[in-house]
């Protein structure tokens, strides 16, 4: 058995913490200033209240940070500030910058391993991938939380950034994507031609422009969306290739923030939100 700290139980992060309740390891967590929501998935994953941050880093081998991406360099932060020296996990969707400066900023007490997650939470007859770079044997014992479990692990080599990298490079399409089909959508909708746009694009290989019906979702979850596009942009900027599309995608998200977890709101109040917040 490993004990393990996730840093912090949102829905991601509670699954994963499941899965490594299943696979016979202890999960830590620390509720103070967590939300009712957070300390219901973490009693769903049979994950253990700490009272501090140092407690719990002081039983663990092993820290996961699966957060929104604008607080994984805080979260890391935090950790280096108890000078944890086990194997910190950064399973978040940052560019490979951020993830070798959290890698600079934890050491050298720990060991980092630059992680990324693929696919919906892992459970109830779902998968998911979990992309890991970094030190061979500390690659291997977080590899080893997740034997036999529904979280499945993938090498992309030993350089601390390669995992985040390939999150973004598929988050550039993947979520971008998706919002260009939401203006799409408005414009038609706003000239009266919304069921022409669907049937033309029903006949597109793709499938993304032809499902309107998806875009709730995408809104609901446009707060985080709109960060992991300024951190797509960043990868972008290192490479020198352009970042106008991802900074762009990151804007239009933003108009979507008050429809923040409404999973339930109506395509035309979504498509009609992206017009009246740019009129405003």
């Amino acid at each position: 058995m490993t004990v393990v700290t996730v840093l912090h139980p949102g829905a991601m992060g509670a699954a994963v913490s499941a899965e490594l309740v299943g696979g016979g390891h202890e999960v830590l967590w620390v509720p103070k200033e967590r939300s009712a929501e957070t300390w219901r998935r973490a009693r769903e994953a049979r994950a253990a209240a700490c009272d501090s941050l140092a407690e719990a880093l002081s039983r663990s081998a092993v820290v996961l940070s699966v957060c929104p991406p604008q607080a994984a360099e805080d979260v890391a932060a935090a950790v280096a500030a108890h000078a944890f020296d086990g194997v910190y996990v950064d399973g978040n969707a940052i560019s490979p910058q951020r993830a070798q400066r959290i890698a600079e900023e934890i050491r050298p007490g720990s060991v980092v391993v630059d992680g990324s997650v693929f696919g919906q939470p892992p459970g109830d007859g779902r998968t998911a991938r979990l992309y890991l770079a970094g030190s061979g044997s500390a690659v291997d014992l977080v590899a080893s939380l997740f034997t036999d479990t529904a979280l499945h692990v993938c090498r992309v080599g030993d350089m601390v950034g390669s995992a985040s990298a390939l999150k973004m490079a598929f988050a550039s399409y993947q979520k971008a994507a998706r919002t260009l089909a939401g203006v799409a959508h408005a414009l038609a909708d706003a000239h009266g031609v919304g069921e022409q746009l669907t049937a033309e694009a029903d006949v597109m290989v793709s499938a993304i422009l032809s499902d309107p019906e998806y875009l709730p979702s995408v809104a609901a979850r446009a707060w985080r969306w709109a960060p992991e596009m300024e951190e797509v942009a960043d990868a972008l900027r290192a490479a020198d290739l352009p970042t106008d599309m991802a900074k762009a995608a990151g804007r239009v998200l933003s108009l979507w923030e008050k429809d923040r977890d409404r999973y339930e709101t109506p395509v035309a109040e979504t498509l009609s939100r992206l017009r009246t917040q740019r009129a405003e």
